[in-house]
């Protein structure tokens, strides 16, 4: 479902439109659905990661969109799911991925992904080395850590000022965009849980039809979202 990091089709998720359902030649109401209660993510069986795996990635996720903010964070969106499952997934082997070499971790970040190591291997090694550094110049490992601290190791990844393997490069890339990736994708994918991105920025999602509303500029858009299993919020 992801693309190579950087490429314009990142966002190709939103593959589909809901077709609207008729009956006797008639729409259905568009009356808004029950979203069933997912279990905890305590309690969901994870498909990738492991137990310190999972640990870090609710932890940074939680720090890249808190909860504190205006809209929902992370944890409320399911990211962490949303993250494990598509590294369990064709994504994370990069099966359809071209993988050959020479890679050049110096490469600018235009010319594509410059490692051996296919997404769900990045993950794998990133993150015990990461905890490693945490530990290191924090005492303790990211999930530990408190918030300020966990701010400052992040900023110290995303500015490359920690020491990882040149294979390892993709890591802050690919974390960054898969947390943001699973807060805006449809929740088929397991984050955007109940669409509440989508209805806190007002994305009106795979809706069938809205071609009068692209030119309405300031004008809030007056019906709720659509996933493309056909939920509304």
């Amino acid at each position: 479902m992801t693309d190579l990091p950087g490429y314009p089709s990142r966002r190709s998720f939103l593959k589909a439109t809901a077709a609207g359902a008729a009956l006797s030649g008639l729409a259905l109401p568009a009356s808004a659905q029950q979203t069933p209660k997912p279990v905890s993510l305590d309690d969901y069986q994870r498909e990738y990661l492991n137990a310190d795996e999972w640990a870090f990635i609710m932890a940074a996720t939680a720090r890249l969109i808190p909860s504190e903010g205006d809209g929902p964070g992370a944890l409320e969106a399911r990211v962490p799911v949303f993250i494990d499952r598509q590294l369990a997934s064709d994504y994370g082997t990069a099966d359809d991925w071209y993988m050959e070499g020479p890679h050049d971790p110096n490469a600018e970040p235009a010319r594509g992904w410059q490692t051996p190591l296919n997404p769900a291997e990045v993950y794998r090694q990133a993150i015990p080395a990461f905890n490693a550094w945490c530990q290191d110049t924090h005492g303790a490992n990211f999930a530990d850590l408190n918030a300020e601290q966990q701010d400052a190791a992040l900023t110290s990844l995303q500015n490359g000022d920690v020491a990882l393997a040149p294979e390892l490069r993709e890591f802050w890339g690919i974390l960054l965009g898969n947390t943001k990736e699973g807060y805006f994708a449809d929740p088929q994918y397991g984050g955007n849980h109940g669409m509440q991105s989508w209805v806190y920025i007002g994305f009106p999602g795979a809706r069938a039809a809205y071609r009068e509303w692209p030119e309405r500029h300031n004008v809030k858009y007056p019906l709720g979202p659509v996933s493309i299993s056909g939920e509304r919020a």
